[in-house]
């Protein structure tokens, strides 16, 4: 099936956001781990209307004024994968989980690190809060865009800081 992208400034830099005809199939950190290897493949579309959704709910989100997302989303991936992703949306705004209570959300409690391998392959970023899971004692542990990115979005999640583009240079 064929994808489009459109690529969009944030605040903790550039993102790709990629779509096919059922919904948004990724949103990327140009400089994340795990960069998608088909990228070449995919059809600029900034006018496509999951795209275009994606890019004003986003910036409502990093403006502080939206907690959870309204997007059709069709992350391809493996079932158990898949699993993994749908926990990660029941994960409430402003709150962190561990790997080891996703796994026993799962039933699976010793599968932690097969929990923790699915969660840095989650392909849709941010709307799919990956970001919101952390390590047992509540350490910041993994993240593809950056453990830095992690810190900053939970941050933005309890208040603790905005998060705003920077002005353009000129």
């Amino acid at each position: 099936m064929k994808q489009y992208y459109s690529s969009h400034p944030s605040p903790l830099g550039e993102i790709l956001l990629v779509a096919d005809d059922t919904g948004l199939t990724g949103l990327h950190f140009v400089d994340q781990k795990h960069f998608p290897k088909d990228a070449d493949t995919w059809t600029l579309h900034a006018g496509h209307p999951v795209l275009s959704a994606a890019r004003e709910q986003l910036d409502e989100y990093f403006a502080g004024r939206r907690r959870t997302f309204d997007l059709p989303l069709a992350a391809r991936g493996t079932p158990f994968q898949r699993q993994v992703w749908a926990l990660l949306c029941e994960i409430p705004y402003g709150t962190t989980t561990s790997y080891g209570a996703l796994a026993a959300m799962l039933g699976q409690p010793t599968a932690s690190r097969a929990v923790g391998a699915a969660n840095g392959r989650n392909p849709i970023g941010i709307i799919v809060p990956c970001h919101r899971v952390v390590g047992s004692a509540g350490a910041l542990t993994g993240y593809a865009g950056g453990l830095e990115r992690k810190e900053a979005l939970l941050a933005l999640e309890t208040g603790q800081r905005a998060l705003a583009l920077a002005p353009a240079p000129g």
